[in-house]
């Protein structure tokens, strides 16, 4: 038996996937054996539901807010009102998989971001 595979099975369980999880936050733009490009949107007030993206990618901020990023049980991993870690409309960053979280925007605009998630 592989115990890799099954390890990250355990790790990225497919009914925490951002389209099974959250697919009222995202869209599937494209996607094929290498990449999965993803239109992501959390309106204020909104909150997704705990979510996974276990493939590392490229978001481009197409609009931004503040927001809170939560743990599986409700612990805080992020909160962007403490001024750090929140990026700009029109830049791109990396980010590595996402273990399982929430978002909730606690700001006044939406959030929208477009993924480009490589798989491997």
């Amino acid at each position: 038996m592989n115990t890799e595979l099954t390890d990250r099975s355990e790790i990225w369980p497919d009914e925490l996937d951002a389209m099974t999880a959250a697919p009222e936050h995202h869209v599937v733009l494209l996607e094929n054996e290498k990449v999965r490009v993803l239109d992501s949107v959390v309106r204020p007030g909104e909150s997704t539901p705990v979510h996974t993206h276990r493939w590392p990618g490229v978001q481009y901020i197409i609009g931004i807010s503040d927001f809170v990023r939560k743990g599986p049980e409700g612990e805080v991993l992020l909160d962007t009102r403490d001024g750090k870690n929140k990026p700009t409309p029109g830049t791109a960053v990396w980010s590595g998989p996402l273990a399982a979280h929430s978002v909730t925007n606690v700001g006044d605009s939406d959030i929208r971001v477009i993924s480009v998630e490589l798989k491997s």
